[in-house]
């Protein structure tokens, strides 16, 4: 049984309220920082985290927003806010590897075997992790956008992994090659996997309900990612 615990983090004048997901033993061991959506932590996303703790790690769902968890947020407003973060590349990384750094030194996690994954905006967010180098055991990216931060490259040291819906309005076929070509000359070990007939937000089930152009739920390409996702963290965990 997974229990659930908030860990607040101040963060350039704001309480960031991240959840972490473990399953209540004290056992020290690896952990997956989870990006949410524009929508921040959902029950979507404790899902995720309840099955990661099922494989054995504990689970951090990152507050990007600094708002706590609730099930109704105003889209509006959220997507407002992704807006921001998104205009200042340096300045999301910053923040990311902030989270980073505020989960590692967490009780019970062990530093050495951490890892990021993100949805939809989180994905983006995830890649921008691998790109600032680093040290972390993984990353992976699902429906995420892949547009590149404009920073100066670095070398990425995390693997990573991009799970990518091949109808995916926001993310065209060039792109995808962009990002196969940016992670060749970052010199990490990656893969990328394309579903088609799939579009953008495959892995929500309440995507097609979301009256959105290009968004729409596929349970194939939802069971097929996660699948890979369990056997890129048993690799990268190793």
């Amino acid at each position: 049984m997974s229990e659930q615990k908030s860990i607040l983090h101040e963060y350039n004048g704001q309480t960031l309220d991240h959840l972490i997901v473990h399953d209540g033993t004290g056992r020290v061991l690896p952990t997956v920082i989870i990006i949410p959506t524009v929508m921040g932590v959902q029950p979507l996303e404790i899902g995720f985290a309840e099955r990661l703790n099922d494989l054995g790690y504990h689970a951090v769902i990152a507050d990007l927003f600094g708002r706590r968890f609730t099930p109704v947020v105003d889209k509006e407003a959220a997507f407002a806010a992704m807006g921001e973060l998104r205009a200042d590349r340096a300045a999301l990384r910053d923040r990311l590897l902030a989270i980073v750094d505020v989960v590692r030194v967490r009780p019970h996690v062990d530093s050495a075997r951490v890892a990021v994954i993100g949805y939809c905006f989180g994905g983006q967010c995830a890649l921008d992790v691998a790109r600032s180098g680093v040290d972390i055991a993984g990353v992976a990216s699902f429906h995420g956008l892949f547009d590149p931060p404009g920073l100066p490259p670095r070398p990425i040291k995390a693997k990573v992994a991009a799970y990518h819906g091949w109808d995916d309005p926001m993310v065209p076929p060039e792109a995808v090659v962009a990002l196969g070509n940016e992670l060749t000359a970052g010199g990490c070990d990656w893969q990328i996997h394309a579903y088609g007939n799939v579009a953008h937000g495959f892995t929500n089930p309440n995507a097609s309900q979301m009256g959105i152009k290009g968004v729409e739920h596929n349970e194939a390409a939802a069971r097929r990612s996660w699948a890979s996702l369990e056997s890129f963290l048993d690799e990268v965990f190793r």
